[in-house]
């Protein structure tokens, strides 16, 4: 049995501490991870390229690259193409082209952090009680991947009706908490499906190596 290695580059502190709460409960016990933030969304497409050139010069077989960004505003597929382009451009496979055996995972966050959050309302209730329950029922709400407006304004605007936050949503101490608690499993985000999915198909591919 091999153990597998993820490089996750990510956009921002805020998913960092997400990660750094979720991916131990996720992954295997033999899989190891780093996390690498920068500062913002351009900051990291602008030096993608250049980061990936660095890591193919030593990437081992075992090794995995895992890009997040947020969709924002921006269109999704011209988003992940530019960044498909970039892994193919350096010569790396990417999950869209092989499935099985890819060197670089590209996943988008629509629209950004939170909707994965509000993929997980039983999560966001067992920190934060006074929020109400039947949240995932309401029509703005019933796809996370779809909430309008910006997904952070969403949830601030609900944290800050029941009494938190009031002088805003500290960003990262959301992150931390809910990284730490948040149910891969149960979580309905599709974007946040398919960043799972790909990690651990990766991991249990190692596995079998």
């Amino acid at each position: 049995m091999r153990s597998q290695h993820f490089e996750f580059l990510v956009e921002e502190p805020s998913m960092e501490a997400f990660l750094r709460g979720l991916l131990p409960r996720m992954l295997p016990e033999d899989c190891s991870f780093q996390i690498h933030p920068f500062q913002g969304k351009q900051d990291l497409l602008s030096k993608l390229e250049g980061r990936l050139r660095g890591y193919l010069a030593w990437l081992p077989k075992d090794r995995c690259i895992v890009v997040v960004v947020d969709k924002d505003d921006d269109d999704c597929k011209q988003l992940k193409q530019q960044m498909e382009q970039i892994a193919r451009r350096v010569g790396l496979r990417t999950s869209s082209t092989s499935s099985s055996n890819w060197q670089v995972a590209n996943r988008i966050v629509i629209e950004e952090l939170e909707a994965w959050y509000f993929g997980d309302w039983d999560t966001v209730r067992s920190a934060y009680p006074k929020v109400p329950a039947n949240v995932p029922k309401q029509r703005p709400y019933r796809n996370p991947d779809a909430i309008a407006g910006g997904t952070w304004e969403a949830f601030e605007r609900l944290m800050q009706k029941h009494g938190y936050f009031k002088g805003g949503l500290p960003k990262i101490e959301v992150a931390r908490v809910l990284g730490q608690s948040i149910d891969p499993a149960r979580c309905r985000s599709p974007s946040f499906r398919c960043f799972r999915d790909a990690l651990i198909t990766a991991a249990r591919t190692c596995q079998k190596c």
